[in-house]
């Protein structure tokens, strides 16, 4: 018996030894067939998988949707973890750091609840909720600092102008935070309960005004970190800490985000706290005035930030020709949606509507920078035509691309089209998927209509600034009101007098309309 002709004996025999050696045989590896048996493919169980749609998760709000209503700051912050990088170590696992979530009644003297009433219970939690989040986002901004910023400026993986860039005033921020933990911590009593929260709050909060100049700069800041990432030393140090316990597998822009996303958290915050709260606690009035400042901060902040992201990419639009040029472009001060999406011939367009004009774009690589060079004529949203496409009914470019194309690739399109005069425009333009369709649709459709009502109202300016004057013509107020004085005196002085006033007035009012003319030819 020669040993190769018989790899199974052999395989067997091994097995064999191995569990003689092993003195706790595992339950598992007792049902393990040998690792050489030839397994029946299971194609059924696979063609049954496919049958089962993918579980989509829920898209979330975006601040300001700000898509993408700022949109965003939608992208892909998160690297991929299991992409290869050549430059890297292979280090194991290591184990996350979790963070510690406890409520009040634990952290706090149980027996004291006993004395409390339900809704007074739920009370304390808010507040302490509120407390405990600040000593979150204190620690993670500590650690930003400390983690991300300082290495970095010392291994030279980033200039410092880059590092400010990106970091922003987020170092102003982290006083401010600790100066209402201080506050809070110091009018809590020994048993852990709060009685009045109010009067803190309303003080502490206008302190949030300096989010301003860091909301602001959130978009440049976010566009520079990516456009950073393509050195690959800042990518291996970022992915080193995306690796590390201390991260909570969180990248460096989810540290960036936090003070913002715990700035629009404050007004939650707040009304729950005062829907714990009895209607004769003095604290009642003081959470109403506090949430009334925190709403408006967070709204001025909003439209401050809006304002950036739209000057951000206004200034990063890219003219093949003069005639692209848009004074809609230059008078927005707002975005309300951006993107990319798809042409029926696969072409990826980013698509921006400001609040009068929609601009198609190509993304492009200018001087080192992401820019944005126009694809087409900008589009007056007052004169847009939309039209909501059923799935199938536009055809890819291209008789071969489209014989062989899949359902995929016909689904989720909507058209946009302009004509005037000379000029017309007709795009089919394909989203991601049918949420991001619906998000595009509502846009546009909010936009016509602001466009449409902006419109009335410049109409009803202009005839309330030129209406016609008494001779025929078109006059500015000042010389409509000054005709009109002089025909009411007329005719005031017609009524009380006989017809020989009536001609006198007539012949006056012939005379100042010639004189009036003749002015007007000398002024033009």
């Amino acid at each position: 018996m020669v040993a190769k002709d018989y790899p199974f004996y052999l395989s067997v025999k091994r097995a064999n030894c191995a569990l003689e050696v092993q003195t706790v045989p595992s339950p598992a590896k007792e049902t393990e067939e040998p690792s050489n048996k030839r397994v029946k493919p299971l194609s059924r169980v696979t063609s049954l998988a496919n049958l089962i749609p993918p579980v989509r998760a829920t898209p979330l709000k975006r601040f300001s949707q700000t898509l993408q209503r700022s949109i965003s700051f939608r992208s892909d912050s998160r690297p991929d973890l299991f992409s290869p990088r050549p430059w890297a170590r292979n280090v194991p696992p290591a184990s996350t750091k979790r963070r510690d979530s406890k409520l009040w009644s634990e952290t706090f003297d149980v027996c004291v609840n006993h004395m409390l009433t339900a809704k007074e219970i739920k009370r304390q939690e808010a507040i302490f909720e509120l407390s405990k989040g600040e000593e979150d986002l204190i620690e993670d901004l500590k650690l930003a600092k400390k983690a991300y910023h300082d290495p970095m400026l010392k291994l030279s993986i980033m200039t410092e102008q880059e590092l400010n860039q990106i970091f922003g005033t987020l170092d102003s921020l982290i006083p401010l935070h600790e100066d209402l933990l201080r506050r809070l911590q110091e009018i809590r009593k020994p048993d852990g309960s709060t009685e009045h929260v109010g009067h803190i709050l309303v003080g502490w909060l206008p302190c949030l005004n300096s989010y301003d100049s860091y909301c602001s700069n959130q978009v440049a800041a976010k566009a520079l970190l990516d456009h950073k990432k393509q050195d690959h030393r800042v990518q291996d140090f970022l992915q080193r800490c995306l690796e590390s316990p201390f991260s909570r597998k969180l990248d460096l822009w989810n540290f960036l985000d936090i003070p913002r996303s715990r700035l629009v958290k404050y007004p939650l915050l707040l009304r729950e706290i005062l829907r714990h709260t009895p209607n004769d606690h003095p604290d009642q009035q003081h959470l109403e005035e506090a949430i009334n400042i925190i709403q408006g901060i967070v709204a001025e902040i909003n439209i401050k930030t809006g304002e950036s992201e739209c000057q951000y990419y206004k200034e990063r639009l890219i003219y093949l020709e003069e005639g692209q040029r848009n004074s809609l472009i230059d008078n927005s001060r707002a975005l309300c949606c951006h993107g990319e999406l798809k042409n029926n011939r696969g072409v990826k367009l980013h698509v921006f509507l400001f609040e009068e004009v929609l601009v198609i774009t190509r993304a492009i690589t200018h001087n080192e920078q992401l820019c944005y060079q126009l694809y087409r004529q900008p589009i007056p949203v007052r004169e847009l035509l939309l039209e909501d496409l059923q799935d199938g009914e536009v055809r890819l470019g291209g008789s071969i691309r489209g014989a062989f194309s899949n359902n995929e690739r016909i689904k989720n399109f909507f058209r946009v089209s302009f004509k005037s005069g000379s000029q017309s425009q007709t795009h089919s333009l394909q989203a991601n998927d049918s949420f991001n369709k619906q998000q595009w649709l509502n846009c546009i459709r909010q936009a016509k209509e602001k466009a449409a009502c902006a419109g009335k109202a410049g109409r009803l300016n202009s005839e309330a600034h030129f209406v016609l004057s008494p001779n025929g013509r078109r006059a500015a107020p000042g010389e409509c009101s000054l005709e009109q004085m002089e025909q009411s005196d007329c005719e005031s002085d017609c009524s009380m007098d006989t017809s020989e006033v009536s001609g006198d007035c007539e012949r006056m009012e012939q005379t100042n309309s010639c004189e009036h003319d003749k002015q007007i030819e000398t002024n033009v």
